[in-house]
């Protein structure tokens, strides 16, 4: 699932405030579309995303691609996605790279020189650089895209734990289920002290959307609670108990288990 997939209005609004010098996005609502860009759809033929914006003869079709590391190999197939979109669609099409590295960012933005006369891939590519830093309520809220890329862009910046704060409050202007996905999809770009504070977030109780990926870090948490209390009490606990805990996805269940551990003389009393 690729970020322009999440919401292609809010992705329109998004591209439109990055590259509004290079890029005319038709005015009607976009339709997600396959990101399998070849027949036999080898792996190396399947784009994150893509959305088809416009109607009747004004159409573009934008392909999104996130590249974490420089990758020689995939990068040699961008223009094939191009090719592929155009041919299947008939209309423009257009691909955006987005590189949460300035590293990344700097090397995918570099031309691709095909060989043929006049016919050269330039990549439009959202870095860190071309990003602002999104840490006002307000502005995220009018561009909840823009906020989502600025988040995954600036997961080094000293400033990223206001920069989610900032995101997660503006998701509650939206619809939850939405909601879920841009934080899922943002979490799972982010690495590092910047992901472990993302789930944070979403693992509060005050966290309104919640989607199975945050639900998945409540019980996480829930699980390890359990187990540090039996060791903390001296409780024996085997490796197949422990497992058997840290596999437990029901946040119900895990409550319970938690207040037992407070006072059962076994672990095996936990699960009776």
């Amino acid at each position: 699932m690729g970020i322009a997939t999440l919401d292609p209005g809010h992705t329109a609004h998004m591209l439109e405030a990055l590259f509004a010098d290079r890029l005319q996005i038709p005015s009607d609502s976009g339709e997600v579309v396959t990101c399998s860009l070849s027949e036999c759809v080898p792996a190396e033929y399947r784009a994150d995303g893509a959305v088809l914006y416009g109607s009747d003869e004004d159409r573009l079709a934008v392909i999104t691609e996130v590249q974490l590391a420089c990758d020689p190999v995939k990068r040699e197939t961008w223009l094939a996605y191009i090719a592929n979109m155009r041919a299947r669609y008939h209309c423009p099409a257009c691909l955006i790279v987005i590189c949460p590295s300035d590293t990344t960012a700097r090397w995918a933005s570099k031309a691709i020189h095909t060989g043929h006369p006049g016919l050269t891939l330039t990549p439009l590519v959202i870095g860190p650089r071309n990003t602002p830093v999104i840490t006002d309520v307000a502005t995220a809220v009018g561009n909840i895209g823009l906020a989502a890329i600025s988040a995954i862009t600036h997961g080094q910046d000293p400033e990223i734990q206001t920069i989610l704060a900032t995101l997660t409050t503006a998701l509650n202007s939206i619809d939850r289920s939405a909601a879920a996905r841009y934080a899922e999809y943002v979490a799972v770009a982010l690495t590092g002290d910047a992901q472990k504070e993302m789930e944070r977030l979403m693992a509060t109780t005050s966290f309104l959307y919640q989607g199975e990926y945050a639900q998945s870090l409540i019980a996480k948490g829930e699980a390890k609670a359990v187990v540090k209390v039996l060791k903390a009490r001296g409780i024996p606990i085997t490796d197949e108990q422990q497992a058997r805990i840290q596999a437990c996805s029901d946040i119900e269940t895990l409550d319970r288990w938690v207040e037992r551990a407070l006072s059962v003389t076994t672990t095996e009393e936990l699960f009776t």
